[in-house]
């Protein structure tokens, strides 16, 4: 009798065959290679980041203040002035964690894009846990920065709830590799994060165009509230975004790592962060592997993967894309 059951599971030599990148391999192989320890505080340092990114004519969401001391919690709203929509992040966190995103003001409160509700006591909380270490990585002490909400570009709106989509490229010797979209969920209470529950597209590195999917690990082709297509959408001032994302991995002087966009109505790509670390499940939304594209990457002489010669490998590496 034959058996029709689905398997729920893969054997490791599928993986393998598959091309996927497991985390030992990309920490061991990737990150720990060609990302020199001493210049992590570069990308794990919101703020050093953003110091970079206008060093190097980068745009980045304007810094409205920089919190570190515990004495200037009481003294944020007179720091915000009169601003009623901006972003609290901390400058080490990870992972989406202790980011909170105020789209306006309802009455004395502060209200998220999702409709939570901010007491300004709330705030001053979630701004000493911040400086505490709460979201930072390694748990030491922490700031918070305080930041312009960016507006989301029109294109993006039918496929976001709550919130704004953010485009991670993943970057190896400076040249851009695979990229996605993360789209905000109901679940992810409007953050661009998988980890919290949002979805994501891939997209394709020549024509910004998205395909694909993935929502808590499970491949998808709808947005899992709004049942909208996932793919099909042109990512607005993709070449320009490509070219900060390469323009900044030539900064940091890092050899593999991811860096995450929006896409504002008005100035178009600007960058959020960058990740000595960035996941895997970027895999799960291509539905392929990301090692062969490392590895023709590695069999590549130091010229071709310098300025302008990037472009002409996108083709090559965006081959097996839908």
């Amino acid at each position: 009798m034959t058996n029709n059951r689905r398997r729920l599971f893969v054997w490791p030599h599928e993986l393998r065959d598959a091309g996927i990148l497991g985390i030992n391999q990309r920490n061991l192989a990737f990150i720990q290679e060609n990302n020199q320890r001493t210049l992590y505080p570069r990308v794990d340092n919101k703020t050093i980041t953003k110091e970079i990114c206008h060093a190097n004519g980068i745009p980045v969401p304007d810094t409205y203040a920089v919190i570190r001391r515990y004495g200037d919690v009481r003294r944020f709203p007179k720091l915000i002035k009169d601003r009623t929509e901006f972003v609290i992040k901390p400058a080490s966190g990870a992972a989406g964690r202790g980011i909170i995103v105020i789209a306006r003001k309802k009455g004395i409160d502060y209200e998220t894009p999702s409709g939570r509700l901010f007491s300004e006591g709330d705030l001053d909380y979630h701004l000493s846990t911040i400086l505490s270490g709460l979201y930072s990585l390694g748990g030491q002490v922490d700031s918070a920065i305080v930041e312009q909400r960016i507006i989301m570009h029109p294109t993006m709106e039918r496929i976001a709830v709550g919130g704004t989509p953010d485009v991670r490229v993943i970057l190896f010797r400076n040249v851009p590799v695979m990229a996605m979209v993360r789209l905000p969920t109901i679940q992810s209470e409007g953050r661009a994060n998988l980890h919290q529950g949002a979805a994501a597209a891939a997209v394709h590195l020549v024509t910004g165009r998205t395909f694909g999917g993935v929502c808590n690990s499970r491949m998808i082709a709808r947005h899992p509230d709004t049942g909208e297509l996932i793919g099909g959408l042109e990512i607005p001032g993709w070449r320009e975004l490509l070219a900060a994302a390469m323009k900044l991995s030539d900064a940091l002087e890092m050899g593999y790592i991811g860096v995450d966009f929006v896409v504002d109505a008005k100035i178009g790509p600007v960058v959020l962060e960058a990740n000595a670390r960035p996941g895997l499940a970027i895999q799960v939304a291509h539905r392929i592997g990301l090692l062969p594209r490392l590895k023709f990457i590695e069999s590549l002489p130091r010229e071709a993967v310098q300025g302008n010669r990037r472009w002409d490998l996108l083709p090559r590496l965006a081959g097996d894309d839908a």
